[in-house]
């Protein structure tokens, strides 16, 4: 079943963050993971949204999606993220 990482986003260190997309990057495509979008103008429909930035990687299991997550590149990449960023994820499951 696929899963979806999603993440709301606010870029404070642009610089920072280009680094951390450069290097989770690499192992993404690696994992089987798929960016459906990046968007940075979201519209909000409900409720109050966070973040200008919502991100969605597609992976095909959650076994995929934690290979990628919990490596020990991604580990690393992710440390630039939350140094330039205030962020939210999440990992969702598709319906079959």
């Amino acid at each position: 079943m696929s899963v979806y990482f999603i993440a709301q986003v606010r870029v404070d260190d642009a610089e920072g963050y280009a680094r951390y997309a450069a290097r989770a990057g690499s192992g993404l495509v690696a994992a089987g993971g798929k960016v459906l979008t990046a968007d940075d103008s979201p519209v909000p429909v409900e409720g109050e949204w966070f973040g200008p930035r919502t991100v969605v990687i597609e992976f095909e299991s959650e076994e995929a999606f934690r290979g990628w997550y919990d490596s020990p590149d991604y580990q690393e990449a992710v440390k630039l993220r939350f140094e330039s960023t205030e962020s939210r994820a999440v990992l969702v499951h598709g319906l079959g």
